[in-house]
């Protein structure tokens, strides 16, 4: 048995001896706890999409805003081990799932911490990453009827943020030419371009995701730079399902370490 099976056997032993069990993502490449159905956000197909679309450099200093259990944070150490990443999220049940989960993936390259992003000026160093990668949330108070649930309703809400303070925490983390990744509601990519060109982190490249051809984009994935100059790339759209009704080669590439 190789040294990083007995990690593994090490880690199942301790989670069956707990009563909990994690969930297989990206067909069995990792292992996360996650909230139950409907206490919490949990990895969706926004997230590996999110997670795919980022391009990190090697050796680059990145940090996740609101990472909740860290997938998308895992994922990224996982396809680039070299990179330096911080995560942090306002909720410290969440951070310590995240923890977890890192521990249990052997992330040893990420950082989980709890932070508030309102609080960026107290609480960060300015232009001190090369990256910053988001899920924000798609609504904000007064645009929809927010979940019951805290967890849930600052991730899918804004409960804790709205997008305008993404935006301005991300230009103030990022170093000149640094890179933004996130992913927003198709409905609002203009409201965010509009933020975006605001603060000078100029969008480079955005990529509408379909269900299907003929149907309309649900969210676009983004690039942005700071202090950039101008100029956006439409990338071709992403469908999920492709007119036989599987789902597409471009999908199921997000969902491949």
């Amino acid at each position: 048995m190789s040294g990083m099976e007995k990690i593994f056997e090490a880690d199942d032993a301790r989670v069956r001896a707990s009563g909990r069990y994690p969930n297989d993502i990206l067909f069995g490449a990792l292992k996360m706890f996650q909230p139950a159905d409907g206490a919490g956000p949990r990895v969706n197909m926004d997230t590996v999409l999110l997670a795919h679309y980022a391009r990190i450099k090697p050796r680059s200093r990145v940090v996740e805003m609101g990472c909740a259990h860290g997938a998308v944070s895992i994922i990224l150490s996982r396809r680039t081990p070299s990179a330096r990443i911080d995560a942090f999220d306002i909720n410290r049940e969440l951070i310590d799932m995240a923890r977890e989960n890192a521990r249990l993936n052997s992330a040893g390259g990420v950082s989980f911490f709890v932070s508030d992003l309102r609080g960026h000026r107290e609480n960060f160093r300015p232009e001190s990453y090369d990256a910053v990668v988001m899920n924000p949330p798609y609504d904000e108070p007064g645009r929809c009827r927010p979940s019951s649930d805290a967890a849930m309703a600052s991730a899918m809400h804004g409960g804790a943020c709205t997008l305008s303070e993404v935006v301005r925490c991300a230009k103030y983390l990022l170093r000149n030419r640094g890179k933004f990744f996130l992913v927003m509601r198709a409905k609002r990519i203009a409201e965010l371009f509009s933020l975006l060109h605001e603060h000078n982190v100029r969008p480079k490249r955005f990529r509408m995701v379909h269900p299907k051809p003929g149907r309309d984009a649900s969210v676009a994935l983004v690039e942005a730079a700071r202090a950039s100059g101008d100029g956006v790339m439409a990338e071709p759209p992403l469908f999920v399902y492709g007119p036989d009704g599987e789902y597409t080669e471009q999908l199921l590439a997000a969902y491949r370490i």
